[in-house]
């Protein structure tokens, strides 16, 4: 048995189409052709990442910190404009860029408040 690592990566959400439209028009993320119900994939390389209705038994409004514990990280090419955009829109930034081992990195809150991480070393 050989595990390679993360192949597929979805957040569980409240509102699927208020996060597949802030994923699309705060990141610039382009919906894949096809997927399954209840969720919207993004062409996001290498990895695909989606959104997607909660599972039976996730109520995500007994939570104030979706996702407490695991850390997502994108990559952007442009980290300063993208943070400048997200406090345009009133995106909640929850560290503002800074330099990093991965280059410089930005921490901002989704709208179901999951912490996305972008960095801009390659």
């Amino acid at each position: 048995m050989t595990v390679t690592g993360p192949d597929f990566i979805a957040l569980q959400v409240r509102d699927l189409d208020r996060s597949a439209r802030f994923y699309e028009t705060q990141l610039g993320l382009h919906r894949a052709p096809a997927g399954p119900p209840g969720a919207v994939v993004f062409a996001t390389s290498p990895i695909p990442f989606a959104v997607r209705e909660p599972l039976p038994g996730v109520d995500l409004d007994q939570t104030s910190h979706p996702g407490l514990g695991v850390a997502l990280w994108l990559f952007c090419d442009d980290v300063a404009g993208l943070h400048d955009s997200l406090i345009a829109a009133g995106t909640p930034v929850l560290r503002a860029p800074e330099p990093g081992p991965f280059g410089l990195t930005l921490t901002f809150a989704d709208p179901d408040g999951y912490a996305v991480t972008v960095h801009d070393k390659a």
